[in-house]
């Protein structure tokens, strides 16, 4: 009876469409007559309120599902007994000794009229205005196969002008199809449906028809599984390559500033991860600072950290070059501890102004949350990384290719005392270039606070893949220094599932160290007289 009724319900869903053409009664008449005759005309009751389309039907109906709607038979009036008693058509409170006093019986429900009631929510819900809720009830009638409900779906398949809801529709239509006895044939095309979707969820429904007494849906069913298990290992190869470029770019913002630094000067900068964690810091204290005063720009906090973050590094950084390392040019051993103590140094000095334990950074609503695209997730914060740190990339190219800071910097690199004899103040190259690469790192902060912890060991984490990157690219090398980190992120993306995290970065690094052996300048070596003697 139930399913009949459905079907009756569906043929009358596009009343919807067209508000005017009322029932025959009215939404007042149709609640006050819930309580009375049969259930399955109660049933059929539940249906004609639902079609009516009243804002008012999903709270009256929801209340006969829980329980909680009665009727006082004095008066006949149709109440609502929680959280307080109210009338159901008008909200208006009753009062409690009001209730009290009259005799009020609770509206009884039994499973079939259940099954009405949660088929008449349905109806209001893939008949509502907002895309986004008939697109969640689309799915919980996927997830749940009901054939009860085919009528139904297959009703709000046909009215519904929104792409994205008609194709989940026909996905939930064609579970139902699966779960009813209908004609193999549909039950096929139905089989072809869900295998389109191609996930996990489609998976789970097909399996069992693979195991069909019926030999052509069982072939389908099989043919359809195959289907969905090479559709998912392509979108796995997608996610991981997408978890590589995240990566990559992490350590594309870690390493470059190194790679300024390192191809310019040949200083092993062992402080370069705690420049890194100083604009993390950076940015804790800017959005600490917004919100106690400011708690409306937060949204802009990380747009003010970044400048800051690159004058607090960057001026950090010279200070290392003019009071530590130009003293040690040619040094190199010498530097390497110089620049190792300094790191020890600003960890401890971050632990004494901030402390030890780890320091809490918001992302701001633009970097959170997350989209789909296929079976593929892409989190707003990591795709906002990668945008920034090819933004960063891109600047850093412009400075180093269409300024004349730039061209000095390139003439060090090549040959410094040639340099020198043409009159350029190499010291001062010197300094602004580890200014400069310090200033990158504190932008990489910034980066990295929305992604990792920001403690004092922030920066040890990402050293050792830092100096990975710019070897394995070409000491020096911009672009290398590009190639090297989103081909070393996507390698240790691809090994992470069968080797594990830690002995993945192993197999890396002495894949490093043999590439290497065969070419000690990296994947793009610098040109240049000094660089090649």
């Amino acid at each position: 009876m139930s399913f009949l009724r459905a079907c009756l319900m569906a043929l009358l869903l596009p009343l919807l469409a067209a508000p005017a053409l009322a029932q025959t009664a009215s939404f007042e008449d149709l609640v006050a007559a819930l309580p009375e005759g049969s259930y399955s005309a109660r049933g059929a009751v539940v249906g004609d309120i639902a079609l009516t389309g009243d804002p008012r039907a999903e709270a009256i109906l929801t209340a006969l599902l829980d329980g909680t709607l009665g009727v006082i038979a004095a008066t006949g009036q149709v109440v609502t007994l929680a959280p307080a008693p109210a009338d159901a058509l008008t909200g208006a409170p009753v009062a409690e000794a009001g209730v009290a006093e009259a005799k009020v019986e609770k509206i009884r429900v039994n499973n079939g009229l259940r099954r009405d009631i949660r088929a008449a929510l349905g109806i209001l819900t893939l008949s509502d205005p907002d895309p986004a809720k008939r697109l969640a009830a689309a799915d919980a009638a996927f997830r749940a196969p009901d054939a009860a409900q085919y009528a139904l779906l297959d009703a709000a398949f046909q009215r519904e002008q929104d792409a994205a809801v008609k194709s989940r529709l026909a996905e939930a239509r064609a579970v139902a199809i699966l779960d009813g006895d209908f004609p193999d044939a549909e039950k096929r095309a139905a089989i072809d449906v869900i295998a389109r979707r191609g996930d996990a969820d489609a998976q789970r429904i097909l399996t069992p028809f693979a195991a069909s007494p019926d030999p052509d849906i069982a072939e389908a069913a099989s043919a359809a599984l195959a289907s969905i298990e090479r559709s998912r290992m392509l979108w796995g190869y997608a996610q991981n390559i997408w978890y590589g470029l995240s990566l990559g770019s992490v350590l594309l913002l870690a390493a470059i500033g190194l790679a300024i630094t390192f191809g310019v000067m040949g200083v092993i900068n062992m402080a370069h991860g705690e420049l890194v964690m100083l604009g993390a810091y950076t940015t804790y204290a800017v959005q600490e600072t917004i919100r106690q005063n400011a708690p409306g720009l937060f949204d802009w906090s990380l747009l003010i950290a970044a400048p800051l973050a690159f004058v607090v590094a960057g001026a950090v950084g010279v200070a290392i070059e003019r009071g530590i390392v130009r003293h040690l040019y040619g040094r190199a051993l010498e530097t390497l501890l110089a620049t190792w103590g300094v790191s020890l140094i600003l960890q401890q000095a971050v632990r004494s102004i901030f402390g030890p334990n780890n320091r809490e950074v918001g992302n701001p609503s633009w970097m959170s949350g997350s989209f789909d695209v296929g079976q593929m997730t892409v989190t707003w914060n990591r795709l906002w990384i990668l945008l920034f740190a090819l933004a960063v990339f891109a600047v850093l190219l412009f400075v180093m290719k269409r300024t004349p800071v730039g061209l000095q910097m390139r003439a060090v690199t090549q040959n410094r005392p040639m340099a020198a004899s043409m009159g350029i103040r190499t010291n001062w190259v010197d300094a602004l270039t580890f200014g400069l690469g310090a200033g990158i790192a504190g932008l990489a902060g910034v980066a990295l606070s929305q992604i990792d912890n920001v403690s004092p060991n922030l920066g040890q984490t990402y050293i050792v893949d830092s100096f990975m990157v710019v070897v394995f690219g070409g000491a020096g090398n911009i672009w290398g220094t590009l190639a090297g980190a989103f081909s070393l992120g996507i390698v240790n993306k691809f090994l992470e599932p069968y080797a594990g995290a830690v002995l993945a970065k192993i197999i890396v690094l002495v894949a490093i160290i043999l590439f290497i052996q065969k070419r000690p300048r990296g994947l793009f070596a610098v040109k240049g007289r000094a660089v090649e003697g």
